[in-house]
């Protein structure tokens, strides 16, 4: 017998027009939710089309049952989202109804749910659709989310969107069709995830981005169907002739014709080896003068999965690429970089001048745990950029491979400027000890960064969640230098926790430099003012912050992050084309009292400001009064007297 809580309430009729009125309002909702609950087997595109069918199709029994006018509606419980009304709590069973049914297993002579089959409505044709892409902590979630059950996710959905209590979870979950509710909410606890990435744009069906599908594929199909049809025209008029027809000889290669090219690319006596000691005498110190390293560089098994997958990966394996970056198969035999084991996988790096490819498998080789591939732009490195490569990753942590000239390796927190960096061990091949990646960690208590440390200098490197790991440096965009002395680390101290806004953006390089240094008003000390630019690797999609660092009395470490003032995409500013910027904040005196404060970089002669708040001052540096949330448009002109705008 079920527990109290578990027993669904009595259905109580729900007005038709009540209910459609509820899925108007509340339409990307449902699909959001439907969109979370369904397996993640099926796929990004097919699940938004069916999470679009369940909240259209959530109607059909509503229209089915009727109901009368004074129809009364189903009790309502203190906390629950039914405040929306009972047409809204019975649209969102009849969705989890649905997406539940989607996750039950397929019996050979039992007919399907309707909602295992392709929707047939909405439909789309010659696209993929799917949300746009998060960050990392999004792809831990959704990794998560498909190692559950559907009846886990329930839960997880309804107390992090809907905001249920456990009572009320059980109840809906009893209502839609679940056997054991109590055990899905065991296994929801597992999940310690923050429910706030529910509502990231990455689990949003109806925030869409659209693609084409596997054109390649769809040409293969259409060429294999043509060349079908004329094949059976063909052999209908062969049987017509006398004699045996045509003869051979013919100079048409065969419907697949075998590509020297495709073969050498996929023969692991192809590739391209490296010995340990040519680095010291290569033209070049980049990825090309890489050894070839690991303990498993002569099994061939391993190289020909790896290339084979490369070139055509399957449905079990996890693809991901840095954006911009194409995931095709090889041009041609590619360099060896590294096959070894690693924690516990088997891991092959591969490098043909344009992208380093990642591939990775348990250690036994077994196929039911799939495969990873993945695939970072790295054209263009040289020795400040092609120091280390991300060999594994798991559980959090993350291990490097790193340059053959690499003499020692460090452990820095960049959250901690006046602790001393510790020593990191590195195997012979160069493979590091695992230490924490601050790009997948939940919160920024801690940055820890890599110390490269060759005969020329001491670079610092950090984890975005990619193959390359992003170069840290300071000083002008003339003049970038890597990051050292007391005032640098100091300065990253507070901006390291605004580097998740560039993570897994294909990010080559991270400069920040102070541009300017503003007395406040009222004695209050002075304030930084720092612009911070990343450059990506394919040259296109560059980030810039201008952050305005107030100052404060905590000890270095233990200071807040400075506040960003403004930001832009694919903008000049900050960088070496044009080394100029222009940024304001509202700022709050410790008197209570409000200014608008900008600043600009040496190159601006005079800053004013109009709008809801009027100001001229000379120089570059700007204060003016002001009240809680004043809005004011920020313009300064440069010594040879053009007008500029401020940073956006």
């Amino acid at each position: 017998m079920r527990p109290q809580s578990e027993v669904p309430p009595a259905a109580a009729p729900v007005d038709a027009e009540r209910a459609e009125s509820a899925l108007l309002e509340h339409y990307p909702r449902l699909a959001r939710i439907g969109y979370l609950v369904l397996p993640p087997s099926l796929g990004r595109s097919r699940r938004v089309l069916t999470a679009h069918a369940l909240a259209q199709r959530s109607l059909q029994a509503a229209h089915r049952t009727g109901t009368a006018d004074g129809a009364l509606p189903p009790p309502r419980h203190p906390g629950r989202t039914e405040e929306a009304g009972p047409g809204y709590a019975y649209v969102r069973r009849e969705v989890l109804r649905g997406a539940l049914a989607a996750g039950l297993p397929r019996r050979l002579r039992c007919r399907p749910h309707r909602v295992q089959l392709p929707p047939v409505l909405p439909l789309a044709w010659g696209l993929r659709l799917f949300p746009h892409s998060g960050g990392a902590d999004e792809l831990a979630l959704e990794q998560r989310l498909s190692e559950i059950g559907p009846g886990a996710r329930a839960v997880f959905v309804l107390r992090g969107l809907e905001g249920l209590a456990d009572g009320e979870v059980r109840r809906e979950l009893a209502a839609a069709g679940v056997a054991d509710p109590h055990a899905a909410l065991t296994e929801a606890d597992g999940v310690s995830a923050p429910y706030a990435l529910l509502l990231s744009p990455e689990f949003d069906p109806c925030s869409l981005q659209a693609r084409p599908p596997d054109l390649p594929r769809r040409r293969r199909y259409a060429r294999a169907a043509v060349a079908a049809v004329a094949a059976l025209l063909v052999c209908g008029a062969l049987l017509g002739l006398p004699g045996d027809g045509w003869g051979h000889g013919a100079p048409s290669a065969p419907l697949y014709a075998r590509n020297p090219a495709a073969e050498a690319a996929l023969d692991p006596g192809a590739l391209r080896v490296v010995p340990a000691t040519f680095w010291r005498r290569s033209p070049r110190t980049d990825f090309t003068a890489w050894p070839t390293r690991g303990d498993r560089t002569e099994d061939t098994r391993l190289l020909r999965r790896a290339l084979a997958v490369w070139a055509r990966p399957g449905t079990g394996v996890r693809t991901s690429a840095t954006p911009r970056t194409p995931a095709g198969p090889p041009m041609g035999a590619p360099q060896l970089l590294y096959a070894g084991e690693v924690g516990a996988s088997a891991v092959v790096l591969f490098y043909d001048g344009l992208r380093v490819v990642r591939y990775a498998e348990p250690r036994n080789a077994d196929p039911s745990k799939g495969a990873v591939l993945d695939f970072a732009r790295v054209d263009g490195a040289d020795v400040t950029s092609a120091g280390a490569l991300v060999v594994d990753r798991a559980h959090g942590r993350v291990r490097y491979l790193t340059a053959p000239w690499v003499r020692s390796v460090r452990v820095r927190d960049l959250l901690a400027p006046d602790r001393a960096p510790r020593a990191l061990h590195r195997s012979r091949d160069g493979v590091t000890a695992p230490l924490t990646s601050p790009a997948t960690a939940s919160g920024c208590r801690a940055w820890d960064a890599l110390e490269l440390a060759d005969a020329a200098a001491v670079r610092l490197v950090t984890d975005l969640g990619e193959l390359a790991p992003a170069r840290l440096t300071s000083g002008p965009p003339a003049r970038a230098h890597d990051v050292a002395g007391r005032a640098e680390f100091e300065s990253w101290a507070r901006t390291a926790c605004l580097l998740p806004a560039v993570r897994s953006h294909g990010v080559r390089s991270v400069n920040s430099w102070t541009y300017a240094t503003q007395p406040l008003p009222e004695g209050n000390g002075s304030a930084q003012w720092l612009c911070t630019r990343a450059e990506t690797w394919r040259g296109t999609g560059s980030r810039v912050l201008a952050q305005f660092q107030a100052p404060s009395a905590r000890p270095p470490g233990s200071r807040p992050p400075g506040a960003v003032a403004a930001r832009a995409e694919d903008s000049p500013a900050c960088g070496t084309r044009t080394p100029r910027v222009l940024a304001g904040v509202l700022w709050k005196s410790h008197g209570g009292r409000w200014y608008v404060l900008a600043a600009g970089s040496e190159q601006f002669a005079s800053l004013t400001t109009s709008g809801g708040v009027t100001g001229r001052a000379r120089g570059r540096l700007l204060a003016v009064p002001a009240g809680a949330g004043d809005r004011a448009r920020l313009n300064g002109r440069l010594a040879d007297g053009s007008q500029v705008g401020a940073l956006r």
